[in-house]
């Protein structure tokens, strides 16, 4: 089931879902039928491919300190280059309780243009806490400028069936749990690629 803008509204002036934003007076302006918009950070991670020629989860140090980070000033524009990828962070973080999901999905008027917020990690686990790293790419054939404080993606809540018996904070490998700013790839800590 997932929650309308009434219930979303009702979360959040409750405390049941948390969430923080410098838009505080502003949050419940972008509450939309089914979902919610968040803005982008102002931080951003890029892989530095001059330096290795492979990104390979058995050898971390090909990815774990293989990317540049950006900050870019609130007015400033970040461009993404055709092809590019980059880790970007929502500047408002969440708290979600142990028994709801959130999915992150794109907005309609960017993806118009080309840029994609989530390869495949479009999901957050009940029991996170952070903001959300959103991992930009650009499949247009020119150059896309994003502005930190822009509404970038959408969030919509899920409520289970019942309470998560291991929510993300209480999970042996929760490797993102507080995040802040744009975090790279963890795959190294897995337990199939950890070192025996």
């Amino acid at each position: 089931m997932i929650l309308s803008d009434r219930d979303i509204k009702k979360a959040i002036e409750d405390g049941y879902v948390h969430i923080t934003s410098p838009y505080e007076a502003d949050l419940f302006a972008h509450i939309h039928a089914s979902s919610m918009d968040l803005r982008l950070g102002n931080t951003f991670k890029l892989y530095e491919h001059s330096k290795f020629s492979i990104l390979d989860p058995k050898k971390p140090e090909t990815f774990a300190n293989n990317m540049r980070t950006l900050t870019v000033e609130d007015d400033d524009p970040f461009i993404v280059q055709p092809g590019e990828f980059v880790l970007g962070v929502t500047q408002e973080k969440i708290k979600v309780p142990d028994d709801l999901v959130v999915r992150v999905e794109g907005r309609s008027s960017l993806g118009r243009l080309g840029i994609i917020i989530h390869s495949t990690a479009g999901f957050v686990d009940p029991g996170f806490e952070g903001t959300i790293t959103l991992e930009i790419s650009n499949l247009n054939r020119m150059p896309i400028a994003l502005y930190p404080g822009m509404r970038i993606c959408q969030i919509a809540f899920e409520k289970m069936t019942s309470a998560a018996e291991q929510p993300y904070y209480k999970k042996p490998h929760s490797k993102y749990q507080g995040q802040i700013l744009p975090e790279e790839s963890r795959l190294s800590v897995d337990p199939e690629f950890a070192k025996k």
